[in-house]
């Protein structure tokens, strides 16, 4: 299982990233002045390879994030078909979060890694529309985790994609700190209703006590919803805060690219992940509905980049 670990000279910081299995980063340790703390969660062993690989760390969901139906959709007249766990009834995450990725370059801070499905997996082509290339790279700069992906249609016939990561963010962010103190904050101002966890084609306004563009306390609140943004251009910021420590962790990313989010509460509450999402979940189906959910479409040759970036913040 290829395993890399980054570490940035000045700050002593450092993170681990799994290339062997969906190119995730599942550790990010920080040192602040009570000493380090990994910033995101995984699964004891995660490191192994054998762990579930939508669980831990830093999930990068491609070409759809989220669920897709009953595992099929249709695409231009043509109806496609995902392989899917048999126990549940709807295709989830994409086709490189669990999948291992080939090593391009790695400095000691930086690493950059590719998945290409007619390389790397092509049973990948019986059920997309067309062949992809995807190149990304993480970077330890201070006290920031920096990430850049490219997509790239290397096939014939348009490819339709979404884009969505999948962070798990350590609770608490500091030892002496309980996790229901912790505070959320998100730039949005719908949710999407689901019905079997697929969006209806309903959005709604956010309830009153739910305040995520303010700020709301976490206590014992349980997500698994998606939102939109309020802002639809521009740097968007997420927050996960402590205000015991004033410790923070700092999530930026264009508005314009992920106009959604995803909120989720694990059920071990030991962390939390604020998703951005390139299109609502189910994208082909809403599509059909007349419901523009944020899903792109690449011509052949044609390439598309974005990325985030995660910062640490001590407080005072």
């Amino acid at each position: 299982m290829s395993l890399v670990t980054l570490r940035d000279p000045a700050t002593g910081n450092s993170a681990r990233v799994l290339v062997g299995l969906g190119f995730n980063c599942f550790e990010w340790i920080v040192n602040f002045d009570d000493g380090p703390r990994d910033l995101l969660w995984a699964e004891e062993g995660f490191d192994t390879g054998e762990k579930r690989p939508s669980g831990s760390g830093i999930p990068l969901l491609f070409p759809f994030p989220g669920r897709i139906g009953n595992a099929q959709f249709k695409y231009e007249g043509q109806t496609y078909l995902i392989p899917h766990d048999a126990a549940r009834p709807h295709a989830i995450h994409g086709f490189i979060y669990d999948r291992p990725w080939r090593l391009v370059e790695q400095t000691e801070t930086k690493v950059t890694a590719a998945f290409q499905a007619s390389i790397d997996d092509t049973t990948i082509l019986n059920c997309w529309p067309s062949d992809f290339a995807v190149e990304a790279t993480y970077e330890l700069v201070g006290d920031e985790l920096r990430f850049a992906i490219k997509f790239q249609n290397t096939g014939y016939d348009p490819l339709p994609w979404g884009f969505g990561t999948h962070a798990y963010f350590r609770l608490p962010l500091a030892e002496s700190s309980e996790v229901a103190d912790t505070v959320l904050t998100a730039p949005v101002d719908k949710e999407w209703k689901l019905d079997d966890m697929l969006p209806t084609g309903e959005s709604v306004a956010l309830p009153a006590d739910l305040t995520l563009s303010k700020g709301v306390t976490l206590g014992d609140r349980q997500f698994d919803t998606p939102y939109s943004l309020s802002m639809t251009s521009g740097e968007a910021t997420t927050v996960v805060a402590d205000p015991s420590s004033g410790r923070r962790v700092v999530q930026e990313f264009d508005a314009g690219v992920f106009p959604h989010a995803v909120i989720y509460t694990p059920g071990h509450r030991e962390s939390v992940c604020i998703e951005p999402y390139s299109c609502v979940p189910d994208p082909f189906r809403m599509e059909e509905m007349g419901i523009k959910t944020g899903l792109r479409t690449l011509v052949a040759g044609e390439s598309f980049e974005t990325g985030f970036v995660l910062r640490a913040e001590q407080g005072t």
